[in-house]
């Protein structure tokens, strides 16, 4: 058996090869968790014009410079102008217009006194007066001319991730198309002579197959395409038939299954003849037999364990980085915090552990992890259910109660700050 490397060598070698996608135009609506491929700007001054911050009247500042509570000033109300109405005219000294939030501020006014801070009489409508009790600075509750973005300013930057929040932003700057990096096919192929469909009641020495419906939704919820490959018996011709196709239609391929050296497990020879094999053993449990290669025209190659959690690990850590690179995320690897253990998972052998369990808050500002039950390999329970992964490096150390530990937090986002 070849030596194992690390995981971080495994996570380096993986990365290197990946390429960003080929860029595309999408619909503003189609943007939100794509990454910007170039720098965007503003069509125009947003805002436009001046306008009310909130519902007031609009007036100039000068005329109550010396308003007080013993010494009222007051202003004859010209008109009551809404949002996308104008006050047709320019305001004199002496008088205010009743305007609405969002409305343009009338020529002339150079402030904006909210309506709780003063009294009309009447209805408040043209012609009846307001009186101020207090000054109010010029400027107040106006929005300047260019206050989010002035034309030609930038407002999304390359590499930037878009949100709904972007959305709006690049409504209202002209950007009703986006260019963004492409999303990754990923073909998913389940490797086993003992495998059936979902849909399919096992007879005895049958499984159902997990494994292809557990990857394609970690490739979807990383970003990319997904697509669902037949399964494939433990036959070299098919085995090899099968990746060729998804090798010409997807960028990735992703297998589970056939990868543990064993008298079927054909994966490993099979992509040696396709493509340049990196690396076939991760010094990680669960997910050690772990087979990459890259194409002569790049496409990635992931040959993983058969075994649920050690497929859904394998891809967690090498596959889904790789994706978010390829779709142009900077920010590559779930958050990891210290945590301290609660339990005494076993460690066999010198493998780093990745011990599916929960972190929760202690009460005390820090963390504590606590360890799943049924840790094997061959069951997803466990990754199911689990909110991180509880790491117990390589060598002869033990995992040991109160022992403080990392967790790569799994149930949040990259680039996630703790």
């Amino acid at each position: 058996m070849p030596n194992l490397i690390s995981v971080e060598e495994a996570q380096a070698l993986v990365l290197e090869f990946t390429q960003p996608m080929p860029v595309e135009t999408v619909a503003m609506l189609d943007a939100p968790g794509r990454v910007v491929a170039s720098d965007l700007t503003s069509d125009v001054d947003i805002n436009g014009f001046e306008d009310a911050a909130m519902d007031g009247f609009a007036l100039k500042a000068s005329d109550i410079e010396a308003a007080s509570e013993e010494h009222p000033v007051e202003l004859k109300i010209v008109d009551v102008v809404g949002a996308g109405a104008l006050y047709d005219g320019e305001l004199h000294s002496g008088e205010a217009v009743r305007i609405m939030t969002g409305a343009a501020m009338p020529f002339g006014a150079d402030t904006n006194v909210k309506i709780e801070d003063v009294q009309v009489t009447g209805e408040g409508v043209t012609g009846d007066t307001v009186l101020f009790t207090i000054p109010a600075k010029i400027g107040t509750n106006v929005r300047k001319v260019g206050e989010e973005a002035k034309a030609g300013e930038l407002v999304l930057a390359a590499g930037s991730s878009v949100n709904a929040a972007c959305v709006g932003l690049l409504a209202s700057t002209g950007n009703t198309t986006v260019p963004v990096y492409g999303c990754p096919k990923v073909g998913v192929i389940s490797i086993g002579t003992e495998l059936v469909d979902s849909s399919t009641v096992p007879g005895y020495g049958m499984k159902r197959d997990s494994n292809r419906h557990t990857l394609a939704a970690m490739a979807r919820d990383a970003g990319a395409e997904v697509v669902l490959y037949p399964i494939v018996p433990d036959v070299p011709e098919e085995i090899e038939a099968a990746y060729r196709k998804a090798i010409a239609e997807c960028d990735y391929v992703v297998s589970s299954g056939g990868a543990c050296g064993g008298d079927f497990d054909y994966i490993t020879q099979i992509i040696t003849s396709l493509a340049d094999i990196k690396f076939e053993y991760v010094n990680m449990k669960p997910g050690k037999a772990q087979t990459f290669g890259v194409t002569s025209d790049g496409k990635l190659l992931f040959g993983l364990s058969g075994n649920p959690a050690a497929s859904a690990t394998g891809f967690e850590i090498l596959v889904r980085p790789s994706l978010l690179k390829a779709q142009g995320h900077t920010e590559l690897f779930r958050p990891v915090v210290k945590a301290v253990l609660q339990g005494n998972p076993k460690k066999k052998g010198k493998r780093r552990h990745l011990i599916r369990g929960l972190i929760e808050a202690d009460g005390k500002g820090g963390y504590i992890a606590k360890p799943l039950a049924k840790q094997s390999s061959a069951l997803i329970g466990a990754t199911s259910q689990s909110n991180c992964f509880i790491v117990i490096p390589e060598g002869d150390g033990k995992a040991e109660d109160g022992m403080e530990v990392e967790c790569i937090r799994i149930d949040l986002p990259e680039g996630t700050v703790m």
